[in-house]
């Protein structure tokens, strides 16, 4: 079992930067792979930034490349997302999520409860 608390969400103007942490509970978060999802009102809940186990590979959506940038500390059980150049389309609640060796991120093992991010124009 991993318990997954998010933190750092808030009210950011456009062009700002804010930086997420996921803490995990367990003695086991280097074994996960480690995603960002967000949601926003009335859309599907989508992947925007994935880490290998060791973090030494990563993956980004489209829409966040090269604004954002996911790492990971395994040594602190923590995994981040650095937001930059924010725009007000990154207006979400933010969940991170754990995934096992084969699972696949349409269905992660465990998700956190989430951490609103709101960016004014």
């Amino acid at each position: 079992q991993v318990q997954l608390v998010e933190s750092g969400g808030g009210l950011v103007q456009a062009g700002g930067s804010l930086r997420l942490s996921c803490a995990a509970d367990g003695r086991t978060f280097s074994n996960y792979r480690m995603g960002w999802f967000r949601q926003a009102p009335g859309k599907e809940r989508e992947l925007v930034a994935a880490i290998s186990r060791s973090g030494g590979s990563t993956g980004y959506s489209d829409s966040v490349k090269g604004r954002f940038t996911i790492f990971r500390d395994n040594s602190k059980n923590t995994l981040y997302l650095q937001m930059n150049s924010l725009k007000p389309e990154d207006t979400a609640v933010y969940y991170c999520a754990a995934a096992s060796t084969g699972t696949d991120w349409g269905r992660p093992d465990y998700w956190g409860q989430g951490t609103q991010v709101t960016v004014s124009s």
